[in-house]
């Protein structure tokens, strides 16, 4: 019988389930210098060039500094106590948020002083919401004006570190105060970026009050006849300001923002402003276009380019469509002309063409979102009214472009430039992220080189703030940390001309009269050719000597030397240049054209010659006075050194060198001179024969051999000795160790006219131990030494010395040696040595004695012998032959081995002789001698034994399997395995056709001949074995072919052999290969696609037959893919996150090699879907059986046996049509929903009109009025103070249900939807107060349900952050899974109604009924319902039809009485209550299932399980970094428990278990363009519990009572778990600042993608009912609030209800 169901079932999890079918280089200037400083980073630099001081804003100080960079007062300027939430002055009780907060400089601006008024630095901070200061110019420590209880008008900065602030100081004439000074008024223009904390209505650019200030006025006050730029929202308009400046009568500011009228790019802008406008009537702005992508101004400086003014800009390319600024970057130039040209066009088309143009194209039109529009007004309203009026449209924007092609462009993002002027030409300074400085020159057409880089501060980014001194000969450079002062140039550097044309600076040029690099301005005749060389000309060149003559001279004479010069600068009659020869006094030189002449020194004022060298090189310098124009060189030679320095053949050396040298062979004398004082020359080579004409000795006569201490005769030969006339004697002379022999010559001559010398007898002797010695010899007549050819010098001849005694210590030794020398072994009388032959005495050996044995090594080895022995001793033979069968070891003969036997054969070297044997097999242990037997006589080593050991025993050795291929690595361990020296494994093999003849059972026919032939076919192949210690070594199998047949293994150690039966008892087998099949079997050449965060699953047969895992090693291109798990048919392995490169580094994609042993297989080439970080997950998990589980074993395997056949049948449909739909999904195929449509199921689930769909139905009467409330109140929302009360004052009032909390932070996500950063913002601080009340409660239930309207806002925002991710990572195996469970259910009956299919995971939607189905009626016929009888023997009814289990789909009663049934064939027993059937039903099924129907469940279960674990492992993966907003948020949590002292590891766990992934399982239709039925929604609901098993820390236990569900995924669970886990603990912890900006970043991404797609205005309607709704109370709130009071908050939103809906106030 059968096990009971859940038993079964609990088995059948924990079995293996069936598998499925398959630049320049930049130096740091040492002349920069700097000074470190406090308050990184440092922001920004202040110059007041009159009164020559720097002034520096950084964080928390502020510096001011002399010229040479040394401090003159510092001052601190925070931290203090403030929150950008509140306002100031900052009162702890009334301000919960305040913190001690850095203050940063946001401005710093120099003011001018007015009359008696000094002048003062205005300094901007972010603290208390951007208020400034003004301080003295003189000494910075010293307060001018300081505010304590600023108002609401005074705030200047953002209060945002990462928030542009810019401002420039203007004055202009006071129309409309008396009593200013002289009618001025002086204003401060700023612009700021937008700010989500504080005020939120501080407009993007104001005009601030500076002088005078005459009470109830204020300094930085905002005042409403000053001016502003107004704007319809703020937050849409979030201009990053970047630089502001003055030119003419105008104020221009530069700033980049998304073009929100056009096609949402981020682009840079310039603005304009008369000065005299205190109404902005004349704002106009122009977009500027920088070719090459270049979008994002970074920095900016207002120079001049050809003598115009023109605006450069340094800009960088946003990375995609955001304002994130890339690396790569550019500098544009824009002529101010050109720029105000535009923007006067745009003013004139928006003015008096209604924005268009003549063509009719729009080139003009209102920005900021107000009330205004372009007109047709006069034609001269632009002329008459230019900075523009009441009736002039503004602000005007250009939709037409000015724009520049990049100047220069680089790869490091650029921060700052400024420009000087040089000479007439434009130089650009510019800075980048990198510390570095660049300079480029550009050129009158505006394009640009760069020639030179100064490394500032490295590593440290260039602030915008970089600016020249007075006399434009520093530039001063701010870091992080550092302020820098960079000369300009390093002309003053460059000693000579050479390195001063080298540096390529535009700044210096040569002076050349006045030998300096100077700047052009910096040499007196400048004007004048050739007078000032500059370095950036390419053509220019320095003045040279081109050549001179002579170019060499003899030191003993004196000459006129002609030098030709080219650039020669003109010089006045009454001036004079001299030549200098090296270091002595100078001569007058004359000057013809280009040809100066001079006279060469004389030979006794010339300087010594250099030892040991014939010539010297003297520098000869052009001068003008003491400067240097040019130098050139000269050679002096000395003949005189040439032959002194050639003793052994002076007059070769003389006549042959390349100065002009003759010899004088009678004088002994080289000389430059062309005769000699005794008349005979021999003249230098290049006049005459010269060499061939020098008296030589040219060649030995006799042997160069010569026998030490035997008196030998030396023979020399020469000619052209005729020349020597005298009496001289000739002498031979022989240098032996330094000591020189003089042997008395005679002289024949031959007919010839050659020479023969034979030289006196004479016994050389030595005393050097060796076997051979060079001597030098060479003939000499008097004292005159006769040159030897070289020819015989380089032979080392002519003579060798040698000893026949030397080193020859034996016999055999001696007849080694070469018959040559004439060495024999001489017996003698005293002791036998190796001499000369002619100087034995006595007969000498023709045989060598008896051999002598010195040493023997190893001195031990096993019984068996084969161990290689070497025995090393003297007259070991002459020869191999020599000892061939006379070598024994115990008696026993070692045969020697040809390749060991080694004797001197070399008369330089000589060595003992050595033999090496082979031992052979001995019956007992023990030491035993060694003798070599030569003939009779037999020669042994005194003391010195060999050593038998026991034989090497082999204990075990696994594995017992290989295949074909071999290479699979079998460990041996045993004893005495190191006394091997040859341990080989080896394989008998018997080959095919002998098997064949076996089979036939011929055998016994064939002869003893033929079985003699037959035992010949009996072939072994090897493998040498690694010896790793006496106990083990390795040995890989050797390769055999498929075509013969195994016979035996056995192991041979040296002599001795183990056969493997004898070790393990069974027989070493050999298997077929294991096949690998390609990635691709359909197409082998097409790349096999694989998605980063998974497995390369490989298929294959018998794979786990002869290897396992830890064997195998798989390679994708240049890297490993780790194997991580093994079965019979497939292979998993885990290739890196990123796609490697091909093996050779080509281009070529790189090709998975998997290796098993020898067995190498190419499986294809693989390639990488996306860059994606994503990397696979561990699948390998195990469970532990429980102790009773093997009861059931054998019915498991019965019912596997069961379903296994038709298994392989369904999965394989199921591949071959996910295969097809794999090709689609990717690209169009993938039916992802739209970001509208996703944000409207995800926010607004199950609603039919969702805010999303809607438009504002309002009166148009009414549209305009409720639209400017309505945008009012989005400005409130965007107070933060204002939205938290809101939200806390809603969830406080007990008619706000749980389903309005939902409904409101959805809305409210559609309102701020283009304002993530706020967004989020807020939702943290919501967060915070959320923790603070589950603290004090139980932290465990925080965030289990979506009960607050914060937990709604979190759930929304993860689902905006995550669109992408599941769009580019989970959306494709989400897609899959749901694919693969319709194609499965749809495969089998679903009960239309009740949703039950045969195919499910959920055994409460199991349909049980395993019966053939057909329809019993067409569907929507009208069937009549018969009674059913109340007596058990009614009426013959035998079929009894009743409503379905489930309530139908479509129910409710219709018009005509008719109803849908679902019919069913009644089982039960009639006389149950209806009511109790059901659930008695349901209990009985709890209890047992019966086993077929298991085994659906399972199979649906194994047939989706790669489906479900490609989702979970898209969604789990460890490797891949998650989504930035997921560490984002898990790093906020960790902070949370933090803060308030939360250790409980489950408890934060509990937190970051959210539920978005759990909600995106279930309903795939929030993301997908899918259908999700009942039979399918059954099935994900199985898929998404075991996500949220996963996600628990408790342990997964499952029983026999466990639900069925759990029981499916139980062997799954644990390893889910281990991905969660190491998901939740993977240390991605960032500091809070980059935390932070890679989440503004990322939002940002969000906002540019999706921004449009929300519907703000009915969101806001939607919300403001909610505000009528509980309107007093909301009021009231905000009123209670002092930070509210001083924001007037309940003010503003009571203009709100009054502009809605004309509700009445207390305005």
């Amino acid at each position: 019988m059968l096990a009971s169901s859940p038993s079964l079932l609990f088995l059948l999890l924990l079995l293996p389930p069936p598998s499925l079918p398959a630049d320049v280089t930049v130096p740091s200037d040492p002349s920069v210098q700097w000074e470190e400083l406090s308050g990184a980073p440092l922001s920004h630099l202040l110059l007041d060039s009159k009164a020559g001081r720097l002034y520096v804003g950084g964080v928390d100080h502020l510096y001011q500094l002399t010229l040479d960079l040394e401090v003159m007062s510092h001052v601190r300027t925070g931290p203090h106590l403030d929150s950008p939430d509140c306002l100031p002055p900052i009162v702890p009780q009334d301000c919960p948020s305040a913190t001690s907060t850095h203050n940063y400089n946001k401005l710093l601006l120099l003011e001018a002083g007015q009359g008696a008024e000094p002048g003062s630095v205005i300094v901007c901070g972010s603290l208390y919401q951007g208020i400034c200061d003004k301080r003295s110019l003189s000494n910075i420590s010293q307060l001018i004006y300081q505010t304590s209880n600023p108002v609401d008008t005074q705030y200047v900065a953002a209060n945002d570190p990462r928030v542009s602030t810019v401002a420039v100081v203007i004055t202009t004439k006071n129309k409309q105060e008396e009593g200013g000074a002289g009618g001025i008024l002086r204003l401060m223009l700023v612009g700021r970026g937008y700010t989500s904390k504080g005020p939120g209505d501080i407009p993007p650019i104001t005009t601030r009050r500076l002088f005078p200030v005459v009470a109830p006025r204020r300094a930085f006050s905002q005042e409403e006849e000053l001016g502003k730029l107004v704007v319809g929202s703020y937050s849409e308009y979030n201009n990053h300001f970047v630089k502001a400046v003055t030119h003419g009568d105008h104020v221009y500011f530069l700033f980049s923002r998304r073009d929100m009228w056009h096609k949402k790019e981020y682009r840079t802008y310039a603005s304009r402003l008369c000065i005299s406008d205190r109404s902005f009537y004349s704002y106009v702005e122009v977009p500027l276009l920088c070719h090459g992508g270049y979008n994002l101004a970074q920095g900016a400086w207002l120079g001049h380019h050809s003598g115009e003014p023109a605006l450069f800009i340094v800009m960088a390319a946003g990375q995609a469509s955001t304002p994130v600024a890339t690396s790569r970057s550019a500098l544009c130039v824009y002529g101010m002309a050109e720029l105000d040209s535009m923007l006067r066009r745009a003013q004139e088309v928006c003015y008096t063409e209604g924005g268009r143009g003549s063509s009719g194209q729009e080139e003009a039109y209102i920005e900021y979102a107000v009330s205004s529009k372009c007109l047709k007004l006069p034609k001269d309203s632009l002329s008459e009214y230019p900075c523009g009026g009441e009736h002039t449209p503004s602000p005007i924007a250009s939709t037409v472009p000015l724009s520049a092609m990049p100047t220069f462009n680089t790869t490091t993002q650029m921060t700052a430039v400024t420009t000087a002027t040089e000479a007439g030409h434009t130089i650009a300074f510019l800075g980048d992220r990198e510390g570095r400085l660049h300079k480029v020159l550009v050129h009158s057409d505006r394009s640009g080189k760069q020639y030179g880089s100064v490394l500032v501060d490295s590593g440290s980014a260039i602030s915008a703030d970089l600016l020249l001194d007075n006399s434009q000969q520093h530039v001063f450079v701010l870091t992080n940390s550092r302020l820098s002062k960079v000369p300009v140039s390093s002309c003053e550097r460059q000693t000579d001309c050479q390195s001063c044309l080298a540096v390529r600076d535009p700044y210096c040029g040569w002076c050349v009269l006045e030998g300096k690099c100077s700047r052009k301005h910096q040499c007196q005749r400048h004007l004048q050719p050739n007078h000032w060389l500059w370095s950036f000309e390419p053509t220019n060149q320095c003045v040279t000597v081109q050549s001179l003559q002579p170019a060499n001279q003899s030191k003993d004479e004196q000459t006129q030397v002609t030098l030709s010069v080219i650039q020669l600068p003109g010089l006045t009659e009454a001036e004079s240049l001299s030549c200098v020869f090296g270091l002595l006094p100078p001569e007058p030189a004359i000057v013809t054209g280009t040809s100066i002449t001079c006279q060469s020194p004389a030979p006794e004022l010339l300087p010594l010659m250099p030892t040991g060298r014939d010539h010297m090189i003297l520098p000869v310098s052009l001068m003008f006075g003491h400067v240097t124009i040019t130098t050139g060189s000269m050679i002096f030679y000395d003949c005189g050194a040439v032959s002194r320095l050639n003793q052994s053949s002076q007059c070769l050396a003389c006549v042959s060198s390349m100065w002009m040298c003759n010899w004088c062979p009678l004088d002994q004398l080289c000389t430059h001179n062309h005769s000699c004082p005794n008349q005979h020359i021999i003249l230098n080579q290049r006049e005459s024969p010269g060499p061939t004409s020098c008296p030589l000795v040219f060649a030995l006569q006799s042997s160069a051999l010569v026998p030490m201490g035997l008196s030998t005769t030396v023979v020399l030969k020469g000619r052209n000795l005729d020349v020597y006339k005298d009496e001289a004697q000739y002498m031979c002379v022989v240098e032996i160790e330094g000591i020189q022999f003089n042997l008395t010559a005679a002289v024949e001559k031959t007919q010839d006219d050659t020479h023969t010398f034979t030289c006196s007898p004479h016994q050389f002797q030595y005393a050097v131990s060796q076997l051979q010695y060079s001597a030098t010899v060479y003939l000499r007549r008097g004292q005159r030494r006769i040159d030897t050819s070289p020819g015989l010098r380089r032979k080392n001849l002519p003579i060798q010395l040698y000893d026949c005694s030397a080193g020859q210590s034996d016999c055999s030794q001696c007849r080694a040696v070469p018959e040559e020398y004439g060495c024999v072994w001489c017996p003698g009388s005293n002791s036998p040595s190796c001499v000369y032959n002619q100087s034995c005495s006595s007969i000498p050996a023709d045989t060598c004695p008896p051999p002598q044995i010195t040493q023997v090594l190893p001195v031990s080895g096993p019984l068996e012998g084969g161990i290689l022995v070497t025995i090393t001793g003297s007259n070991l033979g002459m020869r191999y032959q020599d000892v061939v069968g006379g070598v024994t070891v115990a008696g026993v003969q070692c045969p020697p081995q040809p390749e060991g036997y080694q004797i001197s054969t070399s008369v330089e070297e000589v060595n003992d002789t050595q033999l090496v044997c082979q031992t052979g097999s001995s019956n007992q242990t023990g030491e035993v001698p060694v003798r070599v037997l030569f003939g009779k006589a037999e020669r042994s080593v005194p003391n010195v034994t060999f050593r038998y050991l026991d034989d090497p025993i082999i204990t075990d050795a696994t594995p017992a399997e290989s295949f074909y291929a071999g290479g699979r690595v079998v460990k041996v361990t045993g004893r005495n395995l190191d006394v091997v020296q040859h341990p080989i494994i080896s394989v008998w093999v018997e080959p095919l056709e002998v098997q064949r003849v076996k089979r036939k059972r011929r055998l016994a026919l064939l002869t003893a001949k033929q079985q003699l032939v037959f035992n010949s076919t009996m072939t072994t192949v090897s493998e040498r074995c690694s010896v790793l210690s006496s106990s083990q070594m390795t040995c890989p199998t050797p390769s055999v072919t498929p075509e013969v047949k195994v016979k035996g293994v056995w192991f041979q150690l040296d002599n001795l052999r183990v056969h493997y039966e004898s070790i393990k008892g069974k027989s070493f087998t050999y298997y077929p290969n294991p096949q690998l099949f390609p990635l691709n079997r359909e197409a082998p050449d097409t790349p096999h696609r694989f998605k980063p965060g998974g497995v390369i699953a490989v298929e294959g047969q018998d794979l786990t037959r002869a290897m396992s895992r830890q064997e195998v090693t798989a390679r994708l291109g240049d890297q490993e893919c780790e194997v991580k798990t093994l079965d019979n048919t497939h292979l998993y392995c885990e290739p890196p996150e990123i796609q490697p490169m091909n093996v050779d580094d080509s281009s070529q994609l790189p090709s998975l090699k998997v290796v098993m042993g020898n067995l190498q297989v190419d499986l294809g080439l693989v390639q990488y879907d996306s860059d994606s970080l994503l990397s696979p997950v561990p699948l390998a998990a195990q469970i532990s059986l429980g102790a009773g589980a093997a009861l059931i074993i054998l019915s498991v395997l019965v019912v596997i046996l069961m379903y296994s056949y038709n298994w392989f049948f369904f999965c394989a449909d199921l591949m071959t049509e996910m295969m097809d739909l794999s090709s689609d999904v990717g690209g169009p195929g993938l039916p992802l929903l739209d970001y509208r449509t996703y944000a409207e199921r995800v926010f607004f689930p199950g609603q039919q009109t969702p805010p999303l769909s809607r438009q504002l139905d309002l009166p148009e009467s009414r549209r305009q009025t409720v639209e400017q409330g309505l945008q009012q109140l989005n400005n409130l929302l965007n107070n933060r103070l204002f939205l938290t009360r809101f939200i806390h004052t809603l969830e406080a009032q007990q008619g706000f249900s749980q389903r309005d909390r939902g409904y409101v932070a959805s809305l409210l996500t559609m309102a701020l939807h283009d304002k993530l950063e706020y967004f989020t913002e807020v939702m943290k601080t919501l967060l915070q107060d959320l923790v603070q009340q589950y603290v004090a409660k139980n932290p465990k239930l925080m965030l289990r349900r979506t009960e607050t309207v914060v937990e709604k806002m979190l759930t929304n925002w993860m689902s905006i952050c995550l669109y992408s991710f599941l769009k580019e990572v989970a959306g494709e195996p989400l897609y899959m899974l749901y694919r693969a469970i319709k194609y499965q259910v749809d495969k089998g009956p679903v009960d239309s109604v009740t949703g039950k299919a045969k195919r499910t995971l959920n055994d409460s939607h199991l349909l049980r009924e395993d019966v053939d189905y057909c329809s019993v009626v067409p569907d929507g016929a009208t069937v009549a319902l018969i009674p059913r009888s109340q007596s058990s023997g009614g009426v013959g009814v035998n079929q009894v039809f009743q409503t379905g289990e489930k309530t139908p789909m479509l129910e409710g009663e219709e018009e005509e009485g008719l109803r849908l049934w679902h019919l069913v064939k009644s089982s039960e027993d009639p006389e149950i209550p209806k009511h109790r059937k059901s659930s008695m039903r349901e209990r009985e099924r709890a209890k047992a299932i019966p086993e077929i129907y298991l085994t659906r469940l399972l199979s649906m279960k194994g047939t989706l399980q790669k489906f479900v674990d490609d989702v979970f492992v898209a969604i789990l993966s460890t490797k891949r970094p998650p989504p930035i907003a997921v560490r984002f948020f898990f790093d906020f949590l960790d902070d949370m428990a933090e803060k308030h002292g939360i250790d409980d590891p489950e408890t934060v766990h509990i937190w970051k278990t959210n539920r978005f992934w759990v909600n995106i399982l279930k309903n795939p239709q929030f993301v997908l363009d899918v259908q999700v039925s009942d039979s399918i929604d059954a099935v994900l609901s199985v898929i998404a519990q075991t996500f949220i098993d996963s996600c628990t820390t408790s342990e997964h236990k499952v029983g026999r009572d466990s639900p069925v569900n759990k029981l499916l995924y139980a062997r799954e669970i644990p390893r889910y778990k281990q991905l969660v886990e190491s998901k939740q603990k993977r240390k991605y912890r960032l500091t809070s600042e980059q935390r932070t900006e890679l989440m503004n970043n990322d939002l940002t991404v969000c906002l540019q993608s999706f921004a449009s797609e929300m519907n703000s205005l009915v969101a806001l309607h939607e919300l403001y009912k909610y505000i009528n709704k509980y309107y007093d109370q909301i009021i009231m709130s905000l009123e209670e609030d002092s930070s509210g009071q001083k924001m007037q908050l309940a003010y503003r939103l009571q203009q709100v209800a009054a502009l809605v809906e004309n509700k009445v106030t207390d305005l």
